[in-house]
């Protein structure tokens, strides 16, 4: 690993020594992938990382090529003392709104963490635990451990698509992941919405 990338690794570390030096043991880093899509689930993560952990490459997964994401994955969860990831389908969605399903889908990500976290970092969210937290705007640019929860996210999302691409071939889930492209706007308007679309979102 070169010089510069130890110096970013270390950078979006910053959070979590901080964490560590104030006596925090578990600090997870918590993310989401799917807000957007006008069909699918919405996936949340929540990745456990050990003190001093630099992955590298490891980024927000928006900035990476899928190639990278998917190669980043198993080093994340060989390194991770403990992950958690969770999904709220597009029926839930629809019933409680997209911000509340993101909520829920995160809260049940760090249930599953093992040790509990003592700590979340989140990108742009709090939830209603009693665990201590803090919201970072662009978090997942910021803090290593929730870049490697974005990263579990979206490639379990992915994957999710992928099958339903199986299952509904005409939408184009596998290219699009089920986000607003034109291409998936104007299969919804020729073929109507499928059983995995979300029924609250506008198509135009």
């Amino acid at each position: 690993m070169d010089e510069k990338e130890l110096a970013r690794l270390r950078q979006m570390s910053v959070y979590e020594q901080e964490l560590f030096d104030q006596g925090y043991r578990w600090i997870a880093g918590v993310d989401e992938a799917g807000r957007g899509p006008l069909a699918g689930p919405v996936v949340a993560a929540a990745v456990i990382l050990p003190p001093g952990c630099l992955i590298e490459k490891l980024n927000d997964s928006k900035k990476l090529s899928p190639a990278r994401r998917l190669a980043l994955e198993p080093v994340i969860l060989e390194q991770a003392i403990s992950y958690g990831i969770a999904t709220v389908n597009h029926r839930i969605i629809d019933k409680i709104n997209i911000l509340q399903a993101t909520r829920l889908a995160m809260m049940r990500a760090v249930a599953k963490l093992r040790p509990a976290a003592d700590y979340l970092l989140l990108d742009a969210m709090t939830l209603p635990v009693e665990t201590a937290q803090k919201g970072l705007i662009h978090g997942d640019a910021l803090s290593i451990s929730i870049a490697a929860a974005s990263i579990l996210a979206k490639n379990h999302r992915d994957r999710l698509m992928e099958a339903m691409d199986g299952l509904f071939p005409q939408y184009g889930f596998a290219q699009h992941k089920g986000y607003p492209t034109s291409a998936h706007r104007q299969a919804i308007l020729q073929f109507g919405p499928s059983p995995v679309h979300r029924r609250t979102f506008r198509v135009k």
